[in-house]
């Protein structure tokens, strides 16, 4: 990879953080899945989809600081504080550095 998967992990936190809805977006492949475990089990494809998800979790869940972040084989965790609580979220990126994936719920980060 010729970006460091670290700090995209990081911007997307801040980007979320500072409730920036086309600046999260942009960060997302065309192709992307969100597999998302807050509030029931959802499965997001297509760039509507990510979309409403994103203006509901901004709206919903705002996230605050930062709990822990780390590499775990080609992906990297990020735990972070919302209003509901501690959520963790595994990201996986292009070659070019948007998001693959992302697979997040209400944690247990320790894994």
């Amino acid at each position: 990879m010729s970006f460091d998967p670290m700090a995209a992990a990081v911007d997307w936190l801040d980007a979320y953080r500072a409730g920036e809805l086309e600046e999260i977006l942009g960060m997302y492949a065309d192709d992307a899945v969100i597999y998302c475990d807050c509030g029931g089990h959802k499965t997001l494809t297509g760039r509507e989809a990510i979309r409403a998800y994103w203006i509901d979790s901004l709206k919903r869940y705002p996230a605050f600081a930062l709990d822990n972040l780390k590499p775990k084989c080609n992906e990297i965790m990020i735990s972070y504080i919302t209003t509901n609580g501690l959520v963790c979220a595994i990201l996986t990126f292009t070659a070019s550095g948007q998001i693959k994936t992302v697979s997040c719920g209400p944690a247990n980060c320790a894994a």
